[in-house]
């Protein structure tokens, strides 16, 4: 990609703008995820961008939303008699949530179109902010694509949706973020990365990545109240295979099975503890960089935290307070290791060798 490491005479202001989109947007995925673990998702039933910035004002007002509410599978099959008082409960989540999806979109593009103006912004980083833009954009549409999929035939939205969103969240988060670094790296010369140390950094990044579209699998289908033992999942370490892939065609049960699902995502995560423990040691031994080495090992820590939250979520029945702790230190986790992929592919390519030649730098 081109080098956007900013050449304006405001790229301090760029950065912070960046980050504090960031920082709202990791809100929301935290907000986002309360909203589905207390059943707030689907208590409005209609998408009004203009209109549904003004929540109910009055009782007949609240009646109203509440009788949208109760037309709905997942009223009458969850919810019957549920009190006027509870179901303001879970429309305030809800609303709080699409709510913060308009602040975002204010907060990146007033400042966006007065950096243009007034010429902060290199022309290379412009299609890059504006493609970031577009997926916030997207990030609305499937976000009532996704509500709507909960509206008729079922009681929750589809976890094919929940992921979706979800996954598209994390990544204009992580696209910020990285913008945000690049553009940091101005001030100081690049360190020297071997092209092994490179590769992990991002190979971490994506599988973390992957690792949070599972986990949204896992909460749509309900998977983590169920096989509730650790290490031992079905039985066993490893269930057998016709529990695994009982169902037809065999790409569903990778979607649909929550037991395939549910070991899926605890597979990827020992993946991901060895990767990242591996990466830890190896940047430990081969790159002088105090910035790449505490990356490294931050993000060590975060991935054993977040593994230790994991197991204890499960095997006390996903409670509440355990849940929310769980989702957050996953954005952390997310946070983390994508700084760290922004400042390792800043450095300078080390190819090692006999003659331990330097390559040529190569942004990205």
């Amino acid at each position: 990609m081109t080098d956007i490491r900013v050449r304006s005479t405001h790229p301090r202001a760029i950065r912070l703008w960046l980050y504090a989109v960031a920082a709202l947007v990791l809100a929301m995925v935290l907000v986002g995820g309360a909203t589905r673990l207390t059943e707030s998702g689907l208590s409005i039933t209609e998408w009004k961008p203009v209109m549904g910035v003004l929540p109910p004002l009055d009782q007949q007002s609240w009646q109203a939303e509440f009788q949208k509410y109760q037309a709905i599978p997942q009223y009458r099959e969850l919810n019957n008699g549920m009190s006027l008082d509870a179901f303001k409960s879970i429309y305030w989540w809800e609303w709080s949530h699409r709510m913060l999806g308009r602040l975002i979109g204010f907060a990146f593009l007033l400042p966006f179109l007065f950096f243009l103006w007034r010429g902060y912004v290199p022309v290379s980083l412009r299609p890059r902010l504006w493609f970031i833009f577009g997926l916030g954009a997207l990030q609305g549409a499937v976000g009532w694509w996704m509500v709507a999929s909960g509206l008729a035939g079922r009681v929750e939205v589809s976890q094919y949706r929940l992921a979706t969103h979800l996954l598209l969240a994390c990544l204009i988060f992580v696209a910020m973020l990285w913008t945000a670094q690049r553009c940091e790296m101005t001030a100081r010369a690049p360190a020297r990365v071997p092209i092994r140390v490179r590769f992990g950094a991002v190979a971490l990044l994506v599988l973390v990545l992957a690792q949070i579209y599972l986990g949204a699998l896992v909460a749509g289908l309900r998977a983590g109240y169920v096989f509730n033992t650790w290490p031992a999942i079905d039985g066993a370490f490893v269930p057998a295979g016709a529990r695994l892939f009982f169902d037809a065609p065999l790409w569903r049960n990778f979607f649909e099975n929550a037991l395939t699902v549910q070991f899926d995502h605890r597979m990827l995560a020992y993946l991901i503890f060895v990767c990242t423990l591996l990466h830890a040691f190896d940047v430990g031994r081969s790159v002088k960089s105090g910035a790449v080495r505490l990356g490294a090992f931050m993000l060590l820590a975060m991935v054993t935290l977040q593994a230790t939250l994991g197991i204890l979520t499960l095997v006390w029945l996903v409670p509440l307070p355990l849940a929310l702790a769980h989702q957050a230190v996953a954005m952390l986790v997310l946070t983390v290791v994508s700084l760290h992929a922004a400042n390792v592919m800043a450095g300078q390519p080390q190819r090692l060798s006999s003659s331990s030649r330097v390559g040529e730098e190569k942004l990205v």
